[in-house]
């Protein structure tokens, strides 16, 4: 009746994936730093394209840890990265996850000025200087503003994820961080999305 199916327990399902695509990476070699990282965005999205695509500064996964001991917040664009990420794991250390998209007063400024919302919250973040980690998986214009705030010198980010999806200055917005002077972890071209933000959060947040 369920041909092919292989009964696994429930508790041994996130195990036996990683081994899979293990597996189908083969020989491959990571920095063993980022290997983490890279895997639990694979096994997110399924997508082995991200062992090519996912741009990751130096020390950037090691600044982001430190951050995250150090107690700091986690700011995201979208709810649903929000959702993703395992608060438990980040207020173990004192941190939590911000999204400022409901804001009352961002969405006035935000239509006052006819911008985003998620680029207003760039600026609402940036006062809060325990906003050390920036996890961008949707809106490339809250990736445009961040850095344009980093070059005001209104926000000093211990590290970016910038990995938003789609096709309107996408790519361009990625690109600037290659030059922003922050650590900073982005996926070329147009793939991303907020789970794959939240996925490397949380990659973070199981090495430690």
């Amino acid at each position: 009746m369920l041909d092919g199916i292989e009964i696994i327990n429930p508790g041994d399902i996130e195990k036996k994936s990683f081994e899979i695509l293990s597996g189908i990476l083969g020989n491959r070699v990571f920095n063993p730093m980022h290997e983490p990282v890279v895997k639990r965005v694979i096994h997110t999205t399924a997508d082995f394209e991200y062992a090519d695509i996912l741009n990751i500064s130096e020390s950037a996964v090691e600044k982001g840890i430190e951050a995250i001991k150090a107690g700091c917040n986690v700011v995201t664009d979208t709810k649903m990265a929000a959702s993703g990420i395992n608060k438990k794991s980040l207020g173990r250390f004192g941190g939590q996850v911000f999204c400022y998209m409901d804001d009352a007063e961002v969405a006035a400024r935000a239509k006052e000025r006819n911008v985003t919302r998620a680029s207003v919250c760039m600026e609402k973040a940036s006062v809060d200087p325990n906003n050390k980690i920036y996890a961008i998986g949707n809106a490339p214009t809250a990736l445009i503003r961040l850095y344009e705030l980093i070059k005001e010198g209104a926000a000093s980010p211990a590290l970016v994820v910038g990995v938003p999806v789609g096709f309107v200055n996408v790519v361009e917005s990625k690109e600037l961080f290659k030059k922003a002077g922050v650590p900073y972890i982005i996926s070329d071209g147009r793939k991303g999305g907020s789970n794959v933000a939240a996925a490397i959060i949380n990659a973070m947040l199981y090495m430690i």
